[in-house]
């Protein structure tokens, strides 16, 4: 079986044990690291997780690996953490956590924009661009991604 299909797999399994904790599954990501594999799940949630969140999901994420066959008989590492700020916002609901912050739109129409997030819906985002709000579909956006403010305007 190829590497995607096994992390598809793997996020089908354990889908419904990080849902069942109130969390996300994000991310799942299968890489070799010599002789053993590393799994990593990234997991989030509205308001952001914390260590507790981190904690719980690991320990149910690691109960189903260790009653299943799902990572073979090979060694592996297990890592479950929050998805980066430098992920891309995908989902309606990456758009709602990132309320308030400024982000980088590539639009479809080769276009691009930088604004801040005033509100997210489940088919557009509102952005303050320049002062001006506008309505941005999500079926608009090629690609967007949080910039990071050292030191945050206003």
């Amino acid at each position: 079986m190829s590497t995607p299909d096994i992390t598809d797999r793997l996020a089908g399994v354990l889908a419904a044990p990080v849902e069942s904790l109130g969390l996300d599954l994000e991310a799942v990501e299968l890489s070799k690291a010599g002789k053993r594999s590393v799994l990593r799940i990234a997991v989030d949630k509205d308001g952001g997780v914390d260590m507790d969140d981190i904690a719980e999901a690991t320990k149910a994420v690691s109960e189903v690996l260790d009653t299943s066959d799902l990572m073979g008989n090979g060694a592996f590492t297990l890592e479950v953490t929050s998805p980066g700020v430098d992920r891309p916002l995908t989902l309606p609901r990456h758009w709602r956590r990132n309320e308030t912050r400024l982000v980088k739109v590539d639009l479809t129409d080769g276009g691009a924009l930088t604004g801040r997030i005033v509100s997210a819906a489940d088919d557009a985002a509102v952005l303050d661009v320049e002062g001006e709000q506008r309505t941005l579909g999500y079926t608009e956006v090629a690609k967007a991604k949080i910039q990071i403010e050292f030191k945050r305007e206003g």
